[in-house]
């Protein structure tokens, strides 16, 4: 999902040590394992949303706006399906410092990748896909938009729309990502009642947002930290990306974001968290 902002120019000053940025396929060492369940305990199903009106697929933007202070950030892996000459050129839709500086600051979040993407970046899916801090959720595997005119991306008819969502699952398993999500956001955040219906027999929550980072395209950490400051409400969903070519302001800016959230007593969850606590209020 690319959103195009207005830029403001400020400097950002900061510091940390972040040794798992060595290599782009560099991982941080991951927390001990909890001990496995007892064999006869069946494996919890991730929470998700009943349908909408007319079994339409149901749209999620927020979680519940109570006193307790947490709030989910999200981050779209874009890779359009024709980039892939642009890969091979040495453009870089991936953001390996950013996962490692959640990592680093033991930040939940939820990735909402692309099938392409995937497909480019097998063992970073594989490691942020195995990785219990993070989950993988779907973006679409072209990344083509489920609409018209949404910000200029090719557009796919009805019919593929659900073939398209299935391949992206395809293409998780073959990285070897166990358990994506049964969640989907729209390339560009684009949708109408005819993709909502087109989705609907493939079981997915689609997830939207309520703040806007506007880290696609920003050059000025400062103003993509204040803009997700400023927006952030108890229960928030939060979209950014991790897309060096396309965000590259974007790890910079969570090094602002996450303590000064912190700082004022929030605690930050994975979507699937909000869309339990949601669940369980209706």
């Amino acid at each position: 999902m690319i959103i195009r902002v207005r830029q403001v120019t400020a400097a950002c000053a900061l510091a940390t040590a972040l040794s798992a940025c060595a290599s782009p396929e560099a991982e941080a060492p991951r927390a001990a394992r909890p001990a496995p369940a007892a064999a006869s305990a069946a494996p919890s199903r991730p929470p998700t949303l009943a349908p909408g009106p007319a079994g339409l697929t149901p749209v999620f933007e927020n979680g519940p706006r109570s006193s307790e202070k947490v709030v989910a950030l999200t981050f779209d892996a874009d890779m359009t399906a024709d980039q892939g000459a642009r890969a091979t050129n040495g453009e870089r839709f991936d953001n390996p410092r950013l996962i490692a500086t959640l990592r680093a600051l033991k930040v939940p979040a939820t990735v909402f990748m692309t099938g392409r993407w995937a497909e480019e970046y097998p063992v970073q899916a594989r490691g942020i896909g195995r990785d219990p801090l993070f989950e993988v959720a779907n973006h679409s595997y072209s990344h083509h938009a489920f609409t018209g005119d949404c910000y200029g991306l090719p557009t796919l008819s009805e019919e593929r729309m659900r073939g398209d969502v299935e391949r992206a699952y395809d293409a998780f398993r073959k990285a070897g990502v166990p358990g994506a999500m049964p969640y989907f956001r729209f390339p560009g955040g684009c949708y109408d009642r005819a993709a909502l219906k087109a989705l609907t027999p493939a079981g997915v929550t689609a997830v939207q947002w309520d703040v806007v980072s506007g880290d696609a395209f920003a050059t000025d950490a400062d103003a993509v930290a204040r803009q997700v400051l400023d927006g952030v409400r108890p229960g928030s969903v939060v979209v950014m990306h991790c897309t060096r070519s396309a965000a590259p302001a974007t790890e910079r800016a969570v090094r602002t974001i996450v303590p000064e959230l912190r700082r004022q007593g929030y605690r930050f969850v994975k979507v699937s968290e909000l869309i339990g606590a949601a669940r369980a209020e209706r």
